[in-house]
């Protein structure tokens, strides 16, 4: 899958992308999709494997963030929530 935009982005990081999407949305058709276009590339498995992880890291950054949020909207002190649990 390449970009149909002019300066899109090139082949590399689509389908690094492609994979990143698809773990991020439990995609296993679309993984062997971008997996098999990536090998085809020629792109490592080293960075094959950061766009696997990628989506588990913008989770655990969101997940953090999101209860900061929560407690600081509701005007509470950071570990009253966990104590309400």
């Amino acid at each position: 899958m390449t970009s149909k935009l002019p300066g899109g982005l090139d082949p590399v990081t689509t389908e690094l992308v492609g994979i990143a999407a698809a773990v991020a949305g439990h995609s296993e058709p679309s993984f062997d999709y971008h997996y098999n276009e990536a090998l085809n590339l020629g792109v490592s498995f080293a960075a094959i494997e950061e766009a696997v992880n990628l989506p588990h890291a913008v989770h655990q950054a969101g997940q953090e963030h999101m209860e900061e949020f929560a407690r600081r909207r509701m005007g509470k002190p950071a570990n009253a929530i966990a104590k309400a649990a």
